[in-house]
């Protein structure tokens, strides 16, 4: 079944460290159904038991292709095919009277639903929501009331492809990451002999690459208006490409859903896909140069508090070329992470 809504209750822990970094999936013949997890806490607190618990609960309805067929006679091969329909996973309520039969105007379409860096990001608002209510001792937040915003970034404990590695105080000074955001292209965890790599998406060079007076025949005809970045002190280009809509683009390897990344050797298939109308060169977005780390290193300097290690929404990725200052992307993603993040992203430049 697709999932068409979720309910997560807390009751006062961490929700975001009770799941895995991987898309939650469930697969019932039910229409509704529950399941309960549970995190061991390692120590206990006066008034507080070992354990708490979490219950989440998803509801579907019947595929309309499918209405002769129910839970009860579904045999080998007839697995479920309910289709999420009615609330979606922000949280937002059909219009009054719902979609009548045949009804596809645009202000009623259904939402799209959440892919699980997504849903992730809707827990960890929701619990943020929580402990502040429950700080102004005023009755929490239901869940399922607030809703993703469009741009969201919030805090993660480890590195993981598509993440963000944001700068802080203690790299104010060092001219090549000041203040710096970059986007993580993979994390290095699955291949020991590669490490980290990313490139930073907030110093955009103000050149477009026709200054550079390119060699490559692509580079200086289909892509001779696209935007140029420093991308890093490593010695090698790349390219972000925002798809949209589009999925599963051979050549490229996505970063996170609607963002590529592709090099040199990849440059003919961009091209062919611009041609074919696939893509747009404003779709295409370059980097000189690549920031790269051991695993070991990456890992000891954000323990050493060099880096703070965030989550964002696509959009403040793919937007980042439109900032006419380098530090305004840095002050966003700290804005919308939110508490002591927000604080220090008015904090001024350190003195080094």
């Amino acid at each position: 079944m697709d999932l068409s809504c979720v309910h997560a209750k807390s009751n006062g822990f961490l929700l975001r460290n009770s799941f895995s970094e991987i898309p939650i999936c469930w697969n019932s013949r039910n229409h509704t159904f529950a399941l309960e997890i549970r995190r061991t806490r390692k120590g206990s607190l006066p008034g507080y038991c070992r354990y708490r618990s979490v219950l989440i609960r998803a509801m579907g309805k019947k595929n309309p292709g499918n209405s002769n067929s129910n839970s009860s006679s579904s045999g080998p091969g007839n697995g479920d095919h309910s289709k999420a329909g009615g609330d979606s996973l922000k949280g937002n309520n059909p219009p009054p009277g719902g979609n009548k039969p045949g009804d596809t105007s645009p202000q009623k379409s259904q939402c799209k639903p959440l892919d699980w860096r997504e849903f992730r990001a809707l827990l960890y608002i929701q619990e943020q929501a929580e402990n502040e209510d429950s700080v102004h001792n005023q009755d929490r937040t239901s869940p399922g009331s607030k809703s993703l915003p469009l741009k969201w970034a919030h805090p993660i404990s480890a590195p993981e492809n598509g993440c963000l590695l944001v700068a802080t105080e203690k790299l104010d000074g060092v001219r090549t990451f000041e203040r710096t955001v970059v986007l993580l292209l993979r994390s290095g965890t699955r291949n020991p002999q590669e490490g980290p790599f990313g490139v930073v998406i907030n110093r955009p060079l103000h050149k477009k690459m026709k200054h550079m007076n390119p060699t490559n025949i692509e580079l200086a005809t289909t892509f001779a208006d696209c935007s140029l970045h420093f991308g890093g002190p490593l010695d090698a280009s790349m390219f972000l490409l925002r798809a949209g809509e589009t999925t599963g683009l051979p050549g490229f390897e996505e970063v996170i859903p609607g963002v590529y990344f592709g090099s040199r050797n990849s440059l003919d298939k961009g091209s062919g896909l611009v041609k074919k109308g696939t893509l747009r060169p404003q779709d295409f977005r370059f980097f000189m140069g690549y920031a790269g780390w051991q695993l070991d290193q990456l890992r000891e300097e954000i323990e050493s508090d060099y880096w703070y290690v965030a989550a964002c929404s696509a959009n403040l990725i793919s937007g980042a070329s439109q900032s006419s200052s380098s530090d305004g992307l840095w002050e966003e993603i700290l804005q919308l992470m939110g508490g002591h993040y927000s604080e220090l992203s008015r904090k001024p430049k350190q003195d080094i």
